[in-house]
């Protein structure tokens, strides 16, 4: 079959099996596991390279870990550093002990054969069980993070153990490269994404098109990713290394809004491969040993988990919701078993039954995640698929921070009220920055940028941008796609209220009438009035304009009607001015 035709069997496939699982709420990954499996070789065999499949889809799993370390400023990383070490370390060793002490004594599998199988499956798959994380809105809680410094450890445990695999080869393998290019990747990796990378993509936003920015962001990952793979570090590590470089950037929400399309698709792409790969001719084979090994793997890596995160000091239900999390066999596993087997340390049946148990696995993770999230919830752990926000994003946002914008941003900041702003102009976003704002780079007039900065979790949202058909179009974005959220519109003058009002925002400044307004009452105190006397005009004409403004809009007036209207308000006011004269 054509590459074409290939890929229009993935996206059938994801269009039709994703929405079926996702309506019985098992979760997406699961439709993307199942529809792998009826494509693949071993059902309708409508795509016969699975092998292919899968090294090609590790990119998502790439561009996750890139993403996932653009939300980890390295600040955030160094705390984190206890968890990750004693945390994942603790769950690393004690998983690995278990596993291959259960294979060594009950299987009677060789020491070295009992080792590497139980590295292996003390692995979790981190696009597994962060898609799963981030779905139920556990991620950035504190059992979450927990998890995910779990899952960090993992990854930096993957070489070390392809070493440790390659070490017991029979066969004579290609030298490595020296642990100093290693080293010398990782140092130049922190070099270029300290120095180089936010120069760089300020030229790219000031002299080139959003498709160049697009192309900027994958260029940013998949270099950082392949080099680190040359020096025989993990693609993976390279790309999170990255991320986390880039966490503090002005830029950081328009790379993850340019990176997420490509992610989405490339982990579903990934998701699908591994199902292609399962072989099912061993659970016909063997279906009692199959599924209850699975069942094993799931219910030990959970428990040890859990007593991991209760000596963490986390609740019963938070401690064991991420246990099951993470308690499926990574895609590391097939990487490893594929390597064992190729240097003849593992027999080829044994290493296609350790991969068959992982997709098992895999597929076992989110029922049973739903089915304890429907007995068990907490504040961090709700209820599967629980419209609560996320408590830790901003919930007022700013789009546009030129001088209209810092000043509401300044009282924001001086009571200490978090916000995230939006500004499209690199070099001002620079500027800004000199004076302790935090302000990223984006058009906010994109939606798909405004979901990036937040705008689901926001209450509030100040439009003010310059331009006025940005605005409108910003206004019309969230009116269709977010009614919930409260808009304040910048208005340049009377007809730009008229549009926003076309639009549903109901709350607007007029820019220029403020000021005018009290321009005006210092000229009449200057002129002569008394204090008194030009408040009492400054409010008269006020509320006058004011009411022939929601006059014309509620009448929607065309532009004759508008003149003669104006015409009308200038008589009435001279009236209103006149009676109050008389008056005093």
């Amino acid at each position: 079959m054509s590459g074409l035709g290939t890929g229009l069997i993935f996206l059938l496939a994801t269009v039709v099996a994703v929405p079926i699982f996702k309506k019985l709420k098992l979760g997406a990954i699961l439709g993307y596991l199942i529809a792998g499996l009826i494509i693949g070789p071993q059902i309708m065999d409508w795509v016969n390279d699975p092998g292919m499949i899968l090294h090609i889809a590790e990119l998502g799993v790439v561009l996750l870990l890139f993403v996932i370390g653009l939300e980890l400023d390295p600040q955030k990383l160094w705390r984190m550093r206890n968890e990750i070490v004693l945390t994942g370390g603790g769950q690393l060793i004690v998983s690995a002990l278990l596993i291959s002490s259960i294979l060594y004594f009950a299987l009677g599998l060789s020491v070295i054969s009992a080792s590497i199988i139980g590295l292996s499956l003390s692995l979790s798959s981190t696009a597994f069980a962060v898609q799963l994380l981030t779905e139920h809105k556990i991620l950035k809680s504190p059992p979450g993070q927990q998890g995910f410094s779990i899952l960090l450890m993992q990854d930096l445990a993957v070489i070390p153990i392809l070493l440790l695999v390659e070490s017991f080869s029979v066969i004579e393998q290609s030298q490595s490269p020296a642990w100093w290019v290693s080293i010398l990747a990782v140092v130049g990796v922190l070099v270029i994404g300290r120095y180089l990378t936010n120069p760089f993509l300020r030229l790219i936003s000031s002299y080139g098109s959003a498709e160049v920015m697009t192309a900027a962001a994958l260029l940013i990952v998949i270099a950082t990713a392949l080099g680190m793979q040359e020096a025989g570090l993990s693609m993976g590590m390279g790309a999170f290394i990255a991320g986390i470089l880039l966490a503090n950037s002005s830029f950081r929400h328009q790379l993850e809004t340019e990176i997420e399309p490509f992610k989405g698709l490339l982990l579903g792409l990934f998701f699908i491969a591994i199902g292609m790969n399962l072989d099912l001719s061993l659970l016909i084979a063997q279906p009692a040993f199959m599924l209850s090994a699975a069942f094993v793997l799931v219910i030990l890596k959970s428990l040890i988990i859990f007593m991991i995160l209760k000596m963490n000091k986390q609740s019963n239900t938070d401690a064991f919701r991420v246990g099951l999390m993470l308690s499926q066999g990574g895609e590391f596993a097939f990487v490893v078993m594929a390597q064992a087997a190729s240097n003849g340390i593992l027999p080829g049946n044994i290493a296609d039954q350790v991969t068959l148990i992982v997709g098992i696995s895999m597929a076992l993770t989110s029922p049973l995640v739903i089915l304890h999230s429907l007995w068990f919830t907490s504040k961090n752990c709700p209820a599967v698929y629980d419209s609560k926000g996320d408590v830790t994003e901003p919930e007022v946002l700013i789009a546009g921070f030129g001088r209209f914008g810092q000043v509401s941003a300044r009282i924001l900041a001086a009571n200490n009220i978090p916000f995230t702003a939006l500004d499209k102009d690199a070099k001002h976003i620079e500027f800004v920055k000199r004076f302790g704002n935090k302000v990223f780079y984006g058009d906010a007039s994109r939606l798909d940028l405004l979901i990036t900065a937040g705008i689901e979790h926001a209450r509030v949202l100040l439009i003010a941008v310059d331009s006025e058909d940005d605005a409108l179009k910003i206004a019309d974005i969230v009116h269709l796609h977010f009614p919930h959220v409260k808009m304040i519109g910048r208005a340049r003058n009377r007809t730009t209220v008229r549009r926003y009002a076309e639009i549903g925002v109901e709350l607007y400044v007029r820019e220029l009438f403020a000021s005018g307004l009290e321009a005006a009452n210092l000229v009449l105190r200057e002129y002569g009035y008394s204090e008194s006397e030009s408040n009492n005009l400054i409010t008269m004409f006020a509320q006058h304009d004011k009411d022939l403004l929601e006059k014309t809009i509620a009448q929607h007036m065309t532009m004759d009607e508008l003149i003669e209207s104006s015409k009308q308000g200038r008589e009435e006011l001279l009236t209103l001015f006149t009676k109050d004269k008389q008056s005093l």
